[in-house]
């Protein structure tokens, strides 16, 4: 980490009330980034806000739906109004159902694609025009390693968040010659109450204990660990760094080692 390499910046952390999301938030700010954390509200919002306020940090909490196309607008606008200009987006949203492939129903799709995909394009087209304009600016969106290597039982995560992944591929070979970047971290197996969720969801679709998928899951992970979150959120605010002006148009997998792909 590089104390104050980001001092200044105006930083939007969708997600950000726990997981990787507030990890992401954490380790911008304290690289000098006043930060913006967002969620649906309510108290996790606010511990969220405590705890980066606690460790020194400016730090707005906006209860937002990334699902809500005039949500996300009004979440831009207040960041705004009360940090500045957006200077780095952090597009996490949270993740869709855990089912197989054939038991997705329409309103399992109707659901999943904003949550999944549609609300990086909205946020994306709310912040960057600002960001061309300063001819300055980050983006990092927390995806998954599911769009190297498809999960069983997440059919709709594997299905969407490679969509992501175009789009930011596509963003980026736009914008890059006016000095924003756009990436995305692939997280494997980390230690979270998503990954929490989604343990009891194989636990009940194959009748295992969930200290047996949790198992294999490491198992599976060359590392013989989950990670824990500031491990990606260090990898996000690397990306978002003076450092790291030429990475753009990347997927980078923070996994431990569990996509075997060359």
């Amino acid at each position: 980490m590089t104390a104050g390499d980001l001092q200044g910046r105006v930083a939007l952390v969708t997600g950000a009330s726990s997981g990787l999301g507030f990890a992401a938030a954490r380790a911008l700010a304290r690289r000098g980034a006043r930060v913006a954390i967002a969620s649906r509200g309510g108290p996790k919002l606010d511990a969220a806000r405590e705890r980066l306020a606690g460790e020194g940090s400016e730090v707005a909490a906006i209860a937002a739906d990334v699902r809500d196309a005039d949500a996300l607008v009004r979440l831009v606008a207040e960041t705004e109004r009360r940090l500045g200009p957006i200077d780095v987006l952090i597009p996490n949203g949270g993740g869709p159902p855990a089912k197989p492939a054939l038991e997705i129903t329409e309103e399992d799709w109707q659901l999943a694609i904003p949550l999944a995909l549609l609300f990086v394009p909205r946020l994306c087209r709310l912040v960057v025009p600002g960001m061309r304009e300063r001819r300055w600016g980050r983006i990092v969106a927390i995806n998954s390693i599911s769009t190297r290597q498809p999960i069983p039982g997440l059919a709709l995560s594997n299905a969407l968040r490679p969509g992501v992944l175009g789009y930011l591929k596509t963003l980026s070979q736009e914008v890059a010659a006016e000095g924003v970047t756009v990436n995305a971290v692939l997280p494997g197996y980390t230690r979270t109450e998503r990954q929490d969720e989604l343990a009891a969801a194989a636990a009940a679709r194959t009748g295992k204990p969930r200290e047996e998928i949790v198992a294999g899951w490491i198992g599976n992970t060359p590392a013989g660990r989950m990670a824990e979150p500031d491990e990606i959120g260090e990898v996000i605010a690397f990306l978002c760094s003076p450092a790291a002006s030429y990475v753009t148009g990347q997927a980078i997998a923070v996994d431990g080692g569990y996509w075997r792909g060359v």
